[in-house]
């Protein structure tokens, strides 16, 4: 009896519409016409109910594992990499604070894998990055070459 009351809300022109246009553009057998109906007004009828939330999240590994020296894994889908950053925004449109609120995770759970970030740190000290410019001693091989420079006779 509670699909009675459901149907007063579904306009049946509404299903007939759709029903109708699918038909026109899709090939299908006349016995399962019916069920096509049926599913449509039974979505139709589900639009303004609210979805109950959905279970527990089940990663797609565990979050120990999730960190190895050489890569990260997403625990949404289980894809490898060396940085999430860009495979959450991408693949499942989030951003690296929403994915720790969704699985729960500290904020300092790492979306680079240990090795990468090291290699990375090693890199930027050679090349003298986060140094203040006057901390630098310029090497011999900076030095001008040449003369140097006399003061102008007056």
């Amino acid at each position: 009896m509670a699909e009675g009351s459901d149907s007063q809300k579904v306009n049946p022109n509404l299903v007939a519409e759709i029903v109708s246009s699918y038909v026109a553009k899709n090939s299908v057998p006349v016995d399962q016409v019916g069920g096509l109906i049926a599913a449509i007004h039974q979505a139709l009828s589900g639009l303004g109910n609210a979805e109950p939330a959905p279970g527990a999240l089940v990663p797609a590994v565990p979050v120990r594992r999730s960190v190895q020296p050489d890569y990260v894994v997403c625990l949404e889908c289980g894809f490898r990499a060396k940085t999430l950053r860009r495979h959450l925004r991408m693949r499942h449109g989030l951003e690296v604070g929403a994915y720790r609120a969704r699985w729960k995770l500290p904020t300092d759970h790492p979306t680079t894998a240990p090795a990468y970030s090291e290699r990375r740190s090693t890199m930027a000290k050679q090349v003298g990055l986060g140094r203040k410019s006057g901390s630098v001693e310029p090497s011999p091989a900076a030095r001008r070459r040449g003369r140097s420079r006399q003061p102008a006779a007056e």
